[in-house]
């Protein structure tokens, strides 16, 4: 752990090197979430909650906050605020076909107070909130948001003399106000230079500057608690670098290689599938790198984290099995099902939180959180594996059952082995969990909701090996199993979070893309039937008549 993180600042230094001028605010250190972060991740978190994207118009997010602060009134006509709910817009008689509102639309009349009320009653009730209420507490909190900013109260930007909560813009003394103002107006300066296409050379200049003054200041406030500035480096080129996307990118591209390879039968291009299979398989580890780094714990701490864990895993699964069958189906499946889970995570921000968070107290263990939460969750990769080569198996049983049965042969020689590591990863994940829970909790076992579902579907899949080996599944049951079966994972670790929203297993909880999720699942199940109706019809073409 220590070479990596050594590594990884070493590499830092490297990068600041071409950092650009007027970049520096971008550096500045802002205490927010429980954490301290760069002001480039405040500003992209707190216009993500407002806006839903990390732009405006084009206009970086750095420039759109401090914006709020220094001119909130000139954003009284913008359509800054979200809102994507119908059941929302109706209440608050809005149109459905309009996405981002004015503050006076949502927030001038009556509707949003009585709207306020209504929403408080419900969390008074301790009841789970369902879409239309997470939708009015999205709305609340963008309220929120925006009115903090705009009042100088949520940007903290001095550590205290004493204590841990930082002193916020609209609470600074006089000398560091001064020097606060100092880089207003630089900032002022810079992003005018900026949208008259002048050269900003000299306003860059002038901002880091006063920047650099600014910093000087809080740190003579306390210097023990401002001294972060490698991983302020850290997490700016995190954010700017998307080590994530430049992965799935590169899967790919692998991915499409491969079907030459696979349909033309180009061997000689898998030197070229390897290439970037591993560039990938690297910038993928980098991005790790770098959030354990940051955050200084194993980055499975939430739905979007295990998520592009799980498609790291897939990859390894894939890449081991491979060099041992050289079926090359493997890494079709391998490539696709990962890159597949890499682009789900980028693109659904609202439901998968990109975001650095601290962790949560119950998970205050980077022991357990390691050998718990990494074990059961690389058991999902393995499984993810399989139903990938399941997918793939029933194209083959479209195209012709008979004509194909070394293919067929193949994938089922993947789904098992994959099935099989699963399995060898998540007893003892669930075991470990038990340990873990009687550390925490004062019990190993309590049939809670993650619990229970996590034992199904190790279950499930144990029932499946069991029958292959006894012989009573052949290859189309193998094949049919390893795509259904995945829907106890999902449930596992998808449902129990943001479906069921139940138990000890709180700080996973999220909302979200339950519609998406189930179509998927639902899809799936017709294609399974689908494709056992057609081999079916075959089979009765293909008997003669008695």
């Amino acid at each position: 752990m220590k070479k990596l993180m050594l590594l990884i600042a070493s590499l830092l230094v490297s990068v600041s090197v071409f950092a650009k001028t007027g970049d520096a605010l971008n550096y500045l250190q802002v205490q927010d979430g429980g954490r301290i972060k760069p002001y480039d991740s405040f500003a992209r978190e707190m216009l993500e909650i407002v806006y839903g994207k990390t732009q405006y118009e084009g206009r970086l997010a750095t420039e759109i906050v401090m914006t709020w602060m220094l001119s909130p009134q000139a954003w009284h006509d913008k359509k800054i605020f979200e809102v994507r709910n119908h059941q929302v817009l109706d209440a608050m008689k809005l149109p459905k076909d309009q996405r981002w509102f004015t503050g006076e639309e949502l927030f001038g009349g009556e509707r949003f107070a009585l709207l306020r009320q209504e929403l408080q009653a419900k969390r008074e009730s301790k009841e789970k909130l369902d879409p239309y209420f997470q939708a009015l507490q999205r709305l609340e909190n963008q309220f929120v948001v925006f009115q903090e900013v705009a009042a100088g109260r949520m940007l903290k930007v001095v550590p205290p003399k004493e204590g841990d909560a930082w002193i916020a813009v609209a609470d600074l003394d006089p000398v560091q106000q001064e020097k606060f103002m100092d880089l207003t107006k630089a900032f002022v300066s810079h992003i005018g230079a900026v949208a008259k296409g002048e050269s900003t050379e000299a306003t860059g200049a002038e901002l880091d500057k006063a920047v650099h003054a600014f910093e000087d200041v809080a740190r003579a406030n306390n210097p023990a608690l401002y001294n972060h500035e490698t991983k302020m480096k850290a997490e700016v080129h995190y954010n700017n670098f998307h080590p994530f996307r430049w992965a799935y990118v590169c899967y790919f591209i692998a991915f499409m290689v491969l079907l030459l390879v696979w349909t033309l039968s180009k061997e000689s291009l898998m030197k070229v599938v390897w290439i970037f299979l591993m560039l990938g398989f690297v910038l993928h580890t980098y991005g790790f790198g770098l959030r354990m780094y940051i955050m200084e714990r194993p980055p499975v701490s939430n739905m979007y984290e295990t998520v592009v864990w799980v498609a790291w895993g897939t990859i390894l699964f894939a890449a081991i099995l491979e060099l041992i069958y050289k079926y090359r189906l493997i890494l079709v499946a391998g490539t696709l099902v990962s890159a597949f889970g890499l682009v789900i995570a980028d693109f659904a921000p609202a439901v998968l939180d990109p975001t650095l968070q601290p962790l949560e107290p119950v998970l205050r263990s980077n022991y357990w959180l390691t050998i718990h939460v990494m074990t059961i969750t690389i058991s999902y990769a393995a499984f993810f594996l399989a139903f990938g080569l399941g997918d793939i198996g029933l194209i083959y049983y479209l195209r012709g059952e008979q004509k194909h049965q070394a293919q067929i042969k193949a994938v089922v020689t993947g789904i098992y082995r994959a099935m099989q590591i699963g399995v060898a990863f998540l007893a003892p994940g669930i075991i470990l969990g038990g340990i873990w829970a009687d550390y925490s909790w004062g019990r190993f076992w309590g049939w809670d909701p993650k619990e229970t579902w996590a034992l199904i579907a190790l279950l499930g899949y144990l029932a499946v090996l069991h029958a292959r080996y006894a012989g009573m599944i052949k290859n189309f049951g193998m094949i049919v199993t390893a795509v259904i079966t995945f829907s106890l994972v999902i449930m596992a670790w998808y449902g129990v979070n943001f479906v069921l929203g139940a138990g000890l297993h709180s700080y996973g909880f999220g909302a979200g893309g339950v519609e998406y999720v189930s179509a998927f699942v639902a899809a799936h199940i017709l294609l399974v039937i689908y494709v056992s109706v057609i081999r079916q019809g075959k089979g009765k073409k293909q008997t003669p008549a008695t």
